[in-house]
C-alpha cells in the first residue's frame, strides 16, 4: 500500500497556467500542412488554420504559444512574412532539412491562429542575424496604437488595431544556432536589444532572455544573470530528454523495458536542473522577479523510418505520455520560480500533441497527459508527501501533483512509472474541510502503445470508477504505466 498525503491547508505557489504551453517552429510539417492549410484547402479550415487542430487545442485550454523558432528564429525577418502572399520573399529552411520556405505563415497568420485558439503569443526575436532596428521595428509594428511606419504598414496590409504581445524572447540558443556566442556576449547584446523591444500603450512586455546551451552550463546562467539580469523578465533553459545519444537517439517506438526506464530517467534529470539554474538566478535575484521559462523540453528520438530527417517527425507512445507527467510534476513542483514551459512541437515534430496526414489528425498520448493536467493551470500548488519505491535506478514508482483550484476543489494528478506493477493507494486528505465527493480519469496502456491514423483511439483517456473516499480517505489502485486525474470536493 503506497501512502499519499495531501496537505490542503498547506498551500504553496500558484501554478502559472503558461507552464501548459507549447512551441510552434517553421520545422517539417509543423506549421505547414499542419495548423496552416491555406483558405483554399479542402480541409475545414477558417482564415487557413485547421479547425480540428484549433478545437483540440482550445479543449486543454492551452495557454500560450512559442513562435516561430527555435534555431529557425536566428534566421527569421519577419517584413518577409508580411503584406500580399504572392509578393512574399522564398528563403531556404537552412536548419531544417533545406526546404523552401514561402512565409505565407507569418506575423498576420500566427496572430490569427493564437486568436482562434485564444491562447497568449510568445514571439521569439532574431539576435543571431538580424538587427536591433528590425526588433523594435516588429514590435512597432504588432503593438503599437497610433500613427507611426509601422502602424501604418501593419493597417495597410489589413489589421488597423493592434495586437496584444506580452512574451518576446531576446534571441534563441544564441550559443549555438543562434550565434554561437559567448554568456558575457550574449548578456551585453540582450541588454541593448530589449531596450528597444518597447511598451506601447499597455502593452507590458515580458522579457525572455536566452538561457544555457548544454542543459547544465550553469556558467551561462551565472554569467547572464550577473550582466543583464536586472533586464530580463525570464531566462530560458532547454532540455531533452534522448534515451540514447545525440547521434543514435533510438526508435519512438519498438523500445525494451530497460530503454523505457532509461528515458524516465533521464527525463527526471530536470528537476535537478531546475533546482541548480534556481539556486544561481535567486543569488541574483532573491525576490524572483526572473522567472524561468522552460521554453523548449520534450523527448526527442530517431525520427520514423522514411521521412526527412531534417523533419524531426516521431511516433508518440505511453513512454511519452509518462515523460509527460513526470515532467509536468516537475515543474509544478517548482511553481515558485518556473513561470512558463513549452513543449516541442506543437504538430508533427518531436513530442507532438497532435499528428496530421493529409485531413486525418490523431492526439498522441501527450495531448491526453495535457488534458489530464488542465485543472493545474493557474491553481495553488498543495503541500503533498508521497511513499515511493525504486523500479530502476534512480527512477521512483510514482509521482505527484496536488493543486486547489478558485473553487475550492482539489486536483490530483498521479503517475504510475512502473511498466508492469499497479498499486493500491491510500490518500489522505488532511485539514480542516471535508470532502463529499471524488472523481477521476485515466489514460493507461502498455509503455510501447501509441494511436496511428489507422487507429486513432487506441490509447485514450477513459473514466475511472474504482475509488472510493470516505472521511477524507481516497482508496484506489493505479493500475502499471498510467497517468490519471483525481478530483475531489
Amino acid at each position: 500500500m503506497a501512502k499519499l498525503s495531501i496537505h490542503t491547508d498547506e498551500k504553496k505557489s500558484k501554478i502559472n497556467r503558461n507552464i501548459y504551453g507549447n512551441f510552434s517552429e517553421h520545422l517539417g510539417r509543423c506549421i505547414y500542412n499542419g495548423i496552416y492549410v491555406g483558405e483554399n484547402s479542402d480541409i475545414p479550415n477558417v482564415n487557413g488554420m485547421r479547425t480540428d487542430i484549433v478545437e483540440a487545442l482550445k479543449a486543454i485550454k492551452l495557454p500560450v504559444l512559442r513562435w516561430p523558432g527555435g534555431c529557425f528564429a536566428d534566421e527569421y525577418h519577419w517584413k518577409d512574412g508580411i503584406g500580399p502572399k504572392e509578393t512574399r520573399k522564398k528563403m531556404v529552411n537552412t536548419h531544417w532539412g533545406g526546404v523552401v520556405e514561402d512565409n505565407t505563415f507569418g506575423t498576420h497568420e500566427f496572430l490569427e491562429f493564437c486568436r482562434q485558439v485564444g491562447c497568449e503569443p510568445y514571439i521569439n526575436g532574431n539576435v543571431g542575424s538580424g538587427t536591433v532596428q528590425e526588433m523594435s521595428e516588429w514590435m512597432e509594428y504588432m503593438t503599437f496604437d497610433g500613427i507611426s511606419p509601422m502602424a501604418d504598414l501593419r493597417a495597410k496590409n489589413g489589421h488597423a488595431e493592434p495586437w496584444k504581445v506580452k512574451y518576446f524572447g531576446v534571441g534563441n540558443e544564441n550559443w549555438g544556432c543562434g550565434g554561437n556566442m559567448r554568456p558575457s556576449y550574449y548578456a551585453d547584446l540582450y541588454r541593448r536589444f530589449q531596450t528597444y523591444v518597447r511598451d506601447y500603450g499597455d502593452n507590458h512586455v515580458f522579457r525572455i532572455a536566452c538561457g544555457p546551451g548544454i542543459a547544465d552550463d550553469y556558467n551561462w546562467t551565472e554569467e547572464v544573470m550577473r550582466i543583464a539580469g536586472n533586464y530580463m523578465n525570464g531566462l530560458s533553459l532547454h532540455y531533452y530528454t534522448v534515451p540514447g545519444t545525440f547521434e543514435k537517439k533510438t526508435a519512438a517506438t519498438g523500445f525494451d523495458t530497460n530503454t523505457y526506464y532509461e528515458t524516465i530517467r533521464k527525463a527526471l534529470y530536470m528537476d535537478e536542473l531546475i533546482t541548480r539554474h534556481t539556486e544561481i538566478m535567486s543569488h541574483y535575484d532573491p525576490e524572483h522577479k526572473v522567472g524561468l521559462v522552460v521554453d523548449e523540453w520534450g523527448t526527442w528520438y530517431d525520427v520514423e523510418p522514411g521521412t526527412n530527417p531534417g523533419f524531426l517527425y516521431q511516433q508518440n507512445t505511453m513512454r511519452d505520455a509518462i515523460v509527460a507527467a513526470v515532467t509536468l510534476n516537475i515543474f509544478n513542483a517548482h511553481s515558485d520560480r518556473v513561470v512558463m514551459a513549452n513543449i516541442a512541437q506543437l504538430v508533427n515534430v518531436l513530442q507532438s500533441v497532435i499528428l496530421t496526414e493529409g485531413e486525418k489528425m490523431v492526439l498522441t498520448p501527450t495531448y491526453h497527459v495535457f488534458d489530464l493536467y488542465k485543472h493545474h493551470h493557474d491553481a495553488t500548488l498543495l503541500n503533498s508527501h508521497l511513499e515511493t519505491e525504486g523500479v530502476y535506478a534512480g527512477v521512483p514508482n510514482l509521482t505527484v501533483s496536488a493543486s486547489e483550484d478558485e473553487n475550492g476543489v482539489v486536483h490530483i494528478t498521479l503517475a504510475n512509472i512502473s511498466a508492469d506493477t499497479a498499486y493500491p493507494i491510500d490518500c489522505a486528505l488532511t485539514g480542516k474541510k471535508k470532502y463529499n465527493t471524488a472523481s477521476a480519469r485515466i489514460l493507461t496502456n502498455s509503455i510501447g502503445a501509441y494511436n496511428d491514423f489507422d487507429h486513432p483511439e487506441d490509447v485514450k483517456i477513459t473514466d475511472f470508477d474504482a475509488l472510493t473516499l470516505e472521511n477524507n480517505n481516497l482508496h484506489f489502485n493505479i493500475p502499471a504505466c498510467a497517468v490519471m486525474e483525481i478530483t475531489v470536493s
